[in-house]
């Protein structure tokens, strides 16, 4: 009797571990099976017929796999998931951004820049003429910044749809009543159009766009129909002049060395925060870094923005979208949608 019970110890053991691996497999392969599938279908070359054939192949091997895990076969299940998906992942990582691509028209350039002592000289601010979202003119210009007459910082939010998502810009004003906007965006190709979930299965490079304001923010709110807010930013201006610069050097590096955006990781607001952390030090995580569209609420949380307003009359005072309709054409459009918007003290 006494050699009995480690032998009954060690059954049981296999059973559980047995029962562990099991429930391992059922969790983890129907998982890894579905990101597969998003993978091929948005990487795979070929058409709809090539992305499908491939889709289906990879989801029987996963349930082959799945099925022999399920009847009692866990480590033959699991051993040859793993070596298909080892050869999936392989071929995942040798798909590389590249700058070399047909692009749509508003991100066939992307803005570089040079520094001469306070000067800033802009390379392709994009200065479009939109009348429609197919019938604008291209205008590529050179600008140039003295970075001793920058005055201001503005946050711009952009809704097109949910309340929790917005496109997120950043306006650099100066002391003669000029703006340049920079815009952290998708870079599509001519025939693409945005995907959230593609976002996450390298579909499109990354772009940071300098851009006019009557371009940038007309385009979405007098041609697109979203709903913009423009907030004031309490900031020193060495701090100011550190995030411009940033942003030029966020530019000029993706010009040698492209990106993937990433819908969660890598896009307009995570950018921004990383920037402004090299700045400022220390800034709290908080789950409105994910959700773009709550970002002025994080950004008021943590002091950056007017403290003499709650932040409700802030977005009221803040929507620019039917002063920027209204403005259109005028030649004081920034001024112009900037009206109503209380000035920041001096002393703020």
């Amino acid at each position: 009797m006494a050699e009995a019970s480690p032998s009954r110890a060690m059954s049981t053991l296999r059973r559980v571990g047995s029962i562990i691996v099991i429930m391992v497999a059922v969790i983890v392969l129907p998982l890894l099976t579905l990101w597969g599938a998003f993978a091929l279908w948005f990487q795979i070359p070929g058409g709809q017929i090539v992305k499908t054939l491939s889709i289906v192949i990879w989801v029987a091997a996963g349930l082959a796999m799945l099925v022999l895990a399920a009847k009692g076969r866990p480590l033959t299940g699991l051993g040859g998931f793993a070596v298909a998906f080892a050869g999936l992942l392989l071929w995942w990582h040798q798909i590389l951004p590249s700058n070399q691509r047909v692009w749509a028209d508003d991100v066939s350039r992307t803005t570089s820049g040079r520094v001469d002592g306070n000067i800033v000289t802009l390379y392709e601010v994009r200065n479009f003429e939109w009348r429609t979202e197919k019938d604008y003119t291209k205008r590529w210009e050179t600008r140039s910044y003295d970075l001793d007459r920058l005055d201001s910082v503005d946050l711009i939010v952009s809704y097109w749809s949910m309340k929790s998502i917005a496109h997120v810009l950043v306006s650099f004003g100066f002391d003669d009543g000029s703006h340049v906007v920079f815009s952290v965006e998708i870079r599509r190709e001519r025939q693409e159009s945005f995907s959230e979930i593609g976002g996450f299965f390298k579909e499109f490079e990354l772009s940071v766009i300098a851009a006019d304001e009557r371009d940038v923010i007309r385009v979405r709110t007098n041609v697109r129909g979203e709903d913009d807010y423009l907030y004031r930013i309490r900031m020193p201006v060495e701090q100011m002049r550190s995030l411009f610069l940033s942003y030029l050097n966020e530019a000029n590096m993706l010009v040698s060395t492209p990106r993937f955006y990433n819908t969660i990781t890598v896009n307009c607001t995570t950018l921004v925060y990383h920037m402004m952390r090299r700045i400022v030090g220390y800034l709290p995580l908080d789950y409105r870094l994910l959700f773009s569209g709550y970002l002025p609420a994080y950004v008021y949380k943590v002091g950056g923005l007017d403290t003499r307003y709650p932040l409700q009359q802030l977005t009221a005072f803040g929507r620019i979208t039917d002063r920027a309709k209204a403005a259109d054409q005028s030649p004081t459009f920034s001024a112009d949608i900037r009206q109503g918007i209380p000035l920041l003290p001096s002393n703020l």
